[in-house]
C-alpha cells in the first residue's frame, strides 16, 4: 500500500488513515458505538468515532513491529443506525437506573419493565448482527476485533469464534470482572459479558482475568467454584507480590502459562490506572500503566499462543478534552501491532 508514515495523517475514514480497503485487509475492526447499559457514566458509544479521530495523530514506528505502517487493517463503518437506537435507549435506560437507585422495584413498574425488554432485544439483536458479520469474515481469512462501546459489545465475536469447534481461552485485561448472572435486571449487561461467554461458549477452556480490583461476593463465588475454569489476578495480589519484590515480567510469565494455546484478548480501558482513562463509563483506583500492558501483549506474542481475536472497549472521550481518546488510540494501536505480529508469526 502507498503510505508515508513520515507525513501528516490523513483523515479518510480508517484507522490511522491507512489507505486499506477490507478487501484488502489481514485485520478487520468492527466498531459498536453502544453503551445502553451503562449504569454509572455513559460516553462509551462515542468512543470508536473518538479513537478513530484520534489514531490519525499518531506516529507509527513500532520498537516491537517491523514496518508497523504496512499492517492491512481496516475499520468498518461506524454504524448510523445502531448510534441511534442506542441513544434512544440510554435515555430510557438511565431513568430506569434513577428508579432502582431511589429504590423501586421492577417487578411493580411495568413501563420499566418494557424498558428492560427493549434493551434486551435490541442487544440480542445486535450480538446475532456481529455474530453473523464476524462469520463472514473469519471464513475470508480474516482477524476479526471489536471497537467499543461498553464491554458487552464484543459478546456475538467471541460466541463465533467459538462456533469455529478450537478450543480457546480468554485475556481479560480489566478493573471488574463481568461475570454478574445479569445487572439491575440486564442479562446482556457489560457487568455481565465473561458470565455469558462462560455460558454461552463450550470451547471456552479458560478464562484468565488480570487486574480485577471491584468485585462482587457472587463473582468470587463463580471464580471459586469454576474447577480452575477462570483464574483471576488480581489487583491487589499483583502489587502485594511487586511490593515484596516481585517482578511483572515474572508475573506475566504466570499469566502466559495460564492460558490455553488460542487466545482471544479482551482489553477493558478501565484495567488502566484511572488517570489515564478518567472518562470511561466506571473508572477504579489502581490498575495498570499503559507500558505494562503492552509488555503483557508481546510477551503473549512471543510465547507463540495464536492470538484469535480480540476487543478494546470502553473508551469514553471527556467533553472538555480529547485525553482519553488520545490513550484509547495509543492503547489501540500498541494492540493491533502486538496483534499483527502475532499473525505474521503464525503465517511464516
Amino acid at each position: 500500500m502507498s503510505f508515508d508514515p513520515n507525513g501528516v495523517g490523513i483523515a479518510n475514514g480508517n484507522l490511522f488513515g491507512f489507505p486499506v480497503t477490507e478487501q484488502e485487509a489481514d485485520i478487520v475492526m468492527i466498531p459498536i458505538p453502544w453503551d445502553a447499559t451503562a449504569s454509572y457514566g455513559k460516553g462509551t458509544s462515542d468512543g470508536p468515532q473518538a479513537i478513530l479521530d484520534a489514531s490519525t495523530q499518531l506516529d507509527f514506528y513500532h520498537p516491537k513491529l517491523e514496518n508497523a505502517y504496512q499492517t492491512k487493517i481496516f475499520l468498518t463503518p461506524i454504524s448510523k443506525e445502531w448510534k441511534e437506537i442506542n441513544a434512544k435507549l440510554c435515555i430510557e435506560g438511565v431513568e430506569y437506573i434513577d428508579f432502582l437507585e431511589n429504590g423501586g422495584k421492577l417487578e411493580e413498574n411495568a413501563d420499566f419493565q418494557q424498558t428492560v425488554h427493549s434493551i434486551a432485544e435490541a442487544q440480542i439483536a445486535l450480538k446475532e448482527n456481529l455474530k453473523q458479520r464476524a462469520t463472514e469474515l473469519m471464513s475470508q481469512g480474516k482477524l476479526v476485533g471489536v471497537l467499543g462501546g461498553e464491554h458487552s459489545t464484543p459478546l456475538g465475536l467471541i460466541e463465533a469464534i467459538d462456533a469455529k469447534g478450537e478450543a480457546f481461552g480468554i485475556l481479560q485485561i480489566d478493573a471488574h470482572a463481568d461475570l454478574r448472572d445479569a445487572y439491575e435486571g440486564f442479562d446482556q449487561s457489560h457487568a455481565s459479558i465473561m458470565f455469558n461467554c462462560l455460558k454461552n461458549c463450550s470451547n471456552l477452556i479458560k478464562l484468565v482475568q488480570v487486574g480485577i480490583r471491584d468485585i462482587a461476593q457472587s463473582e468470587v463465588d463463580i471464580i471459586e467454584n469454576s474447577n480452575g475454569r477462570v483464574s483471576t489476578y488480581f489487583d491487589w495480589n499483583l502489587k502485594e507480590g511487586q511490593f515484596n519484590g516481585e517482578t511483572w515480567s515474572s508475573q506475566v510469565d504466570r499469566i502466559i502459562a495460564d492460558l490455553p494455546s488460542n487466545v482471544y484478548i479482551s482489553f477493558d480501558i478501565d484495567g488502566l490506572s484511572p488517570e489515564l482513562c478518567p472518562n470511561t463509563g466506571t473508572p477504579v483506583a489502581g490498575g495498570f500503566k499503559l507500558e505494562e500492558i503492552n509488555y503483557l501483549l508481546f510477551k503473549l506474542v512471543e510465547s507463540g499462543k495464536r492470538v484469535v481475536g480480540f476487543d478494546l472497549n470502553e473508551v469514553a472521550p471527556g467533553k472538555d478534552d480529547d485525553w482519553d481518546a488520545n490513550v484509547g488510540a495509543r492503547a489501540l494501536w500498541n494492540l493491533i501491532c502486538a496483534v499483527e505480529k502475532n499473525r505474521r508469526l503464525h503465517k511464516a
